[in-house]
C-alpha cells in the first residue's frame, strides 16, 4: 500500500471517527450538508465544554482538508491546461507537417489526413476520409501496402516502400510510404513522401 493511500485511508477513518464522537454515535453526511450547516454542528459542538476540544480538532482537520483540496484542484486545473496546449501543438504539428501523413486502420480505411495527405493524394477530405487507401493505388501497391501495415502490426514499424499512387485523373506517380502501428489503439500512422523524381 503506497503512502498516500495509507494517509488518505488514515485521514478518512479520522474524520469518521471524530465525527461519529462529536455527533453522539449518530452519523452524518457532511458532504451532503451545506457549508452553513456544517459550520452550525460544529458550532454547536464547540459550545459544549465535553466536546470543544474534538471539534476544534475536527475543524482544524476540516480546513486542512479544504486547503489540500484548492491545491488539488489547482494543480489539476493547470495539468488541463498544460494537456490542451499541447494537443493543440501536436495537433498543429500533425496539420502543418511538410510530409503526407495518414492515419489508416487494418484494412486501410482513411481515419485521419493531414493537407500534405491531401495534396499528395490531390483530394478534399470529404473525397477520402472513411475510403480505403487501397483505392488509391495500382494493385501491386494495394498488395505492398496489405503487406506493410501486417509487419507494422506484428513488428510496430516497417521499412519504406515504393507504392504507386493512382490520381483521379488517371495520372499516377511513386511515393514513397512507411508505417508505424499506434500505441493507443488498432490503427497505423502512416508518413507518404513523393519519389524525388517526380516531386
Amino acid at each position: 500500500m503506497s503512502y498516500l493511500t495509507e494517509t488518505s485511508s488514515y485521514l478518512s477513518s479520522l474524520r469518521e471517527r471524530a465525527t461519529t464522537q462529536l455527533t453522539g454515535g449518530i452519523q452524518v453526511d457532511l458532504a451532503r450538508a451545506s457549508t452553513s450547516d456544517a459550520m452550525a454542528v460544529l458550532y454547536k459542538l464547540a459550545s459544549s465544554p465535553d466536546t470543544a476540544v474534538d471539534a476544534m480538532a475536527l475543524l482544524h482537520e476540516l480546513q486542512v482538508h479544504q486547503v489540500e483540496v484548492d491545491m488539488q484542484h489547482e494543480e489539476l486545473r493547470q495539468s488541463r491546461v498544460e494537456l490542451e496546449n499541447d494537443l493543440i501543438r501536436q495537433t498543429d504539428r500533425f496539420e502543418r507537417a511538410p510530409a503526407a501523413y495518414l492515419v489508416v486502420d487494418e484494412t486501410s480505411v482513411l481515419c485521419e489526413i493531414n493537407a500534405a495527405g491531401l495534396r499528395l493524394l490531390q483530394a478534399s477530405s470529404d473525397d477520402v476520409l472513411g475510403h480505403p487507401l487501397t483505392s488509391f493505388l495500382s494493385a501491386p501497391s494495394r498488395e505492398r501496402l496489405r503487406w506493410m501495415l501486417g509487419q507494422a502490426k506484428t513488428q510496430g514499424s516497417t521499412e519504406t516502400v515504393e507504392l504507386e499512387l493512382q490520381h483521379m485523373d488517371g495520372l499516377s506517380r511513386m511515393i514513397y510510404a512507411s508505417a508505424d502501428k499506434e500505441t493507443s489503439s488498432d490503427r497505423f500512422l502512416l508518413v507518404l513522401m513523393a519519389s524525388p523524381s517526380q516531386s
